[in-house]
């Protein structure tokens, strides 16, 4: 499997994000970082919306 298609910045950015190493990150299959990141996106407005 090829390593994900992304800049260095948007791997060092998604680990954080993500609470996840990097290198997992450059080595996670696409459709389960995409999976991670919808998660992520649903959890984000609650978040925004506690902190108004």
């Amino acid at each position: 499997m090829r390593p994900l298609q992304i800049s260095p910045e948007t791997a060092i950015l998604l680990s954080k994000k993500l609470n996840v190493p990097l290198e997992q990150i450059m080595h996670m299959p696409q459709h389960i970082l995409m999976k991670k990141l919808m998660e992520l996106e649903k959890q984000e407005p609650e978040t925004n919306s506690e902190e108004n």
